[in-house]
């Protein structure tokens, strides 16, 4: 029979007589290396005797030509794994066929888990109904203006909502309420419709003041009832002003001499001071009289526009859709009745209540699912039902302290509604319910809302809705946003560190307050500090830079295929990073969405690319631009996706802000290349003829005049200027910043020289004085000197030891040595 490798059989028996088998394979390995084993179509008696003997194809992929050599007589035998005997001999002369292909072994893909309230846990998420989402987000209760607690919960969801929807591809729809009926509404609406009817009225000065002192009565009363240290130190913050602002309209009332326009200018002052106390006072007192329901209307619908604007400039998505409280009273009606019919719920004296008691003794049911061992937190339970809820009256017409109002019967001085119980309104937690419930059915994938909503809120909503729907599963994920501090502490107005959104957007803009986010893990506490703002800041010029780095090696001219570089080992490096990089991001978004990982990954790999970049420029070559490219185009796309970069940039950081409808970028950088390469050209031929006017001139161009218009080049030795467009009030700084280190270098270098100068002279003085005057006026220390003028006795008319002798001794030697170095420079005429 021919053999396979050639017209010779190979010779297998050094082989064979291997005992070990690994030791076997690894020798035949070698030896098929050699040979060209898969040419011919027959096979000879000896491959087929170690085909036998080997049973099966090795697994060490090292091996691969046994693993080849095996698979081919495996193919021409038509046996497997060593099976048949002789006769498959006879199928060699038959046509060969593809070797057996294994699929890669692969790794298990990362999921997204998200941090459950309902578990304490981090849970796979797992939509009810393949892609689609359905989310519900407890909205703003609208009577003030917004703050940063709010941006802390809105901006956090509307990262979460990004990256749920813009990287792994879900299809939200977003959901979130207004609350515009409610009793911190009432009150506010009633106080300042009654205090605006005070001010109409122009009170005179004497009447305002009595007025200012019939509202100090049940205010301190108030006040000597409060316990929260915070609240106490702001009533009374509250009433050492109004008191200090009616003492002088009591002097100028009390003097005959006083001006009436001074009295009038102190009542005013007093008004404005005494505002809130008056508002309190008047609605205690004429509170009930207010019927026309508009008046509760106007204020929330002027907040909620607030809102909306506040929401747009911090670059948070609008909701798909939008509820109010106010137009969904029907709907609101019919729900109360329906876990009225189902048991749940009962009415009394006008209000109905949930029954907490029925529901947590049913089998289908629990309550407080969030936080049960806050179930029974009567002090929780009494904020939850609203300042115009807990009178014992209310009280006395639960079954249960711990039930609470599905409707309320409206007092005079309220808002009011139809419906079957009598005129009322809506419970707090009754809204979210029937608002949810209406559009996202019997059950959702995510409720979302903030920290302190857990309870009663939140249980009360999920216990009310599961009896509507007789069901255990309202919502699958509930999702609450950390507290936010302020340098520490609780954000409070008795504190005076009460930040609304609009003061924070004075500070810093919307991407750097939304980079501190990022910083942070959206379920965590946020401390709102100037070391948080700082570090957002540094995140924020470290991308910036880098973003316009790269913005500046592509705009370097290439012909088409100069675009496409030779890859060498540094770029083979930086883009193993990079991978490493994705992955290590995709992980940490699967990582109950781990923003504040996935930024510090995209620090390194900037730092990487950076590195990169800086020793091509050591090197003199050009940094390879598609890789660059990739990483930048990256970075923006994980940026867009966190709302950190609006949509109109299409490479790092938009130049024009955000808004801007002009690609101010593409407009003028094209002159800018012009004008850059021009100075770099007059900078040249300077150098050459040695003009320095020339060369001042280009720098002040650089320094002075291009940061007014947001324009920075950077001149680097031996390579072309950098043109980049940077904010204008970052180069202002930047500039500012500049010159106080270059003054402050000339400040320690006139400093210096000026201690120098003074060294000098004192020790040319010390040079002028002769040895035997040296210890002479040091008689404070020495009262006898011998004819060298050295000391021998001290003040005390004591001898000197030796030691103090010989000390002394060596000053003096030094002293002749120095004066005698002054005797020879005034000698040669080089000291005055």
């Amino acid at each position: 029979m021919a053999g396979s490798f050639g017209e010779q059989a190979p010779d297998y028996r050094s082989i064979l007589s291997i005992s070990d088998r690994a030791a076997r394979v690894r020798a035949l390995n070698k030896h098929l290396s050699t040979r060209s084993y898969v040419q011919g179509y027959s096979l000879s008696l000896a491959d087929v005797e170690v085909f036998r003997q080997l049973a099966a194809p090795p697994a060490d992929a090292r091996l691969f030509h046994v693993a080849r050599w095996f698979r081919h007589v495996e193919a021409v035998l038509g046996v497997s794994c060593g099976g048949g005997g002789p006769s498959g001999l006879h199928a060699s002369k038959g046509r060969r066929v593809q070797p057996a292909w294994s699929p890669p072994a692969g790794s298990e893909p990362c999921r997204l888990r998200l941090y459950n309230s309902l578990t304490r846990n981090k849970d796979v998420f797992i939509p009810q109904h393949g892609r689609r989402v359905t989310w519900y987000c407890c909205g703003p209760t609208v009577y003030d203006a917004s703050h940063m607690g709010h941006a802390r919960s809105y901006i956090s969801f509307d990262i979460l909502r990004r990256v749920l929807q813009d990287y792994f591809k879900f299809d939200v729809f977003y959901c979130m309420n207004i609350t515009d009926i409610d009793d911190k509404i009432i009150r506010r609406a009633r106080q300042n419709h009654l205090f605006e009817q005070y001010r109409e009225r122009q009170p005179r000065a004497a009447q305002l003041l009595e007025d200012v002192h019939a509202a100090l009565q049940p205010f301190s009363v108030k006040l000597s009832q409060t316990t929260d240290p915070d609240k106490k130190q702001m009533l009374e913050r509250l009433q050492q002003a109004v008191q200090l602002a009616a003492e002088p309209l009591e002097r100028a009332l009390r003097s005959e001499l006083s001006a009436e326009e001074d009295v009038h200018r102190h009542a005013q002052v007093l008004l404005e001071e005494a505002k809130d106390l008056l508002s309190d006072w008047l609605d205690s007192t004429l509170g009930s009289e207010v019927t026309d329901n508009s008046i509760f209307s106007k204020l929330p619908k002027f907040w909620e526009e607030e809102f909306h604007k506040d929401m747009e400039a911090l670059n948070v998505l609008p909701p798909d859709v939008l509820t109010r409280v106010s137009e969904y009273v029907p709907e609101i009606v019919n729900f109360v009745q329906k876990i009225v019919d189902n048991g749940y719920g009962y009415a009394s004296n006008g209000s109905v209540y949930f029954d907490t008691v029925k529901f947590a003794s049913s089998e289908r049911h629990s309550y407080g699912k969030l936080v049960p061992e806050a179930v029974g937190d009567q002090s929780a339970l009494q904020e939850g039902e609203g300042d115009l809820s807990i009178s014992a009256e209310r009280l006395s017409e639960k079954r249960s302290p711990s039930d609470f109002a599905l409707w309320k019967a409206s007092k005079p001085g309220e808002p009011c509604w139809p419906c079957p119980w009598g005129k009322g309104r809506p419970g707090w937690h009754i809204e979210c319910s029937a608002m949810a419930g209406t559009l996202l059915g019997a059950s959702m994938d995510i409720h979302g809302g903030g920290f302190d909503l857990r309870f009663p809120h939140h249980d009360n909503e999920l216990a009310q809705s599961e009896a509507y729907f007789e069901n255990d599963c309202w919502v699958r994920y509930f999702l609450h946003t950390g507290h936010l501090t302020i340098a520490g502490c609780k954000m409070s107005k008795s504190l005076k560190n009460f930040i609304t959104i609009k003061d924070a957007l004075k500070k810093h803009s919307a991407r750097q307050l939304r980079l501190a986010f990022l910083m942070h893990s959206w379920k965590d506490t946020l401390d709102y500090s100037s070391n948080t703002m700082e570090s957002a800041l540094q995140y924020e010029k470290f991308m910036s830079e880098f973003f316009l780095n790269v913005k500046d090696i592509l705009r370097s001219p290439v012909d088409v295929t100069g675009q496409f570089e030779k890859w060498e080992e540094e770029e083979a490096e930086l883009n193993e990073s990079f991978y490493k990089r994705k992955t290590a991001v995709h992980e940490a978004l699967c990582d109950n969405v781990d923003t504040r990982t996935v930024l510090e990954e995209m620090r390194a790999l900037v730092s990487q690319c950076n590195l990169y970049m800086a020793a091509r420029k050591a090197a003199r070559r050009r940094p390879n631009r598609a890789l660059l490219q990739s990483v930048a185009l990256y970075l923006t796309r994980m940026l867009k996706i966190f709302g950190a970069i609006e949509e109109e940039s299409s490479l790092g950081f938009p130049v024009g802000g955000p808004g801007s409808s002009v690609d101010l970028e593409g407009t003028v950088m094209p002159y800018l290349q012009v004008l850059s390469d021009f100075r770099e050209g007059v900078r040249k031929i300077a150098r050459d003829k040695k003009v320095p006017e020339v060369l001042q001139l280009s720098d002040a161009l650089r320094d002075d005049i291009l940061p007014e218009l947001g324009v920075r080049l950077e001149d680097h030795e031996g390579l072309p200027t950098a043109v980049k467009l940077v904010d204008r009030e970052t180069l202002l700084k930047e500039r500012e910043e500049k010159k106080r280190v270059e003054e402050e270098k000339r400040r320690k270098k006139e400093e210096a020289a000026r201690k120098k100068q003074e060294q000098e002279a004192a020790r040319l003085a010390r040079m002028k004085t002769p040895p035997g005057e040296l210890f002479l006026s040091e008689r404070d220390k020495y009262s006898r000197f011998d004819e060298n003028g050295l000391p021998t006795h001290d003040t005390e008319g004591k001898e000197l030891s030796k030691g103090q002798v010989k000390k002394l001794k060596k000053l003096l030697e030094a002293q002749e040595k120095l004066h005698a170095e002054y005797l020879q420079m005034v000698q040669n005429g080089g000291c005055p």
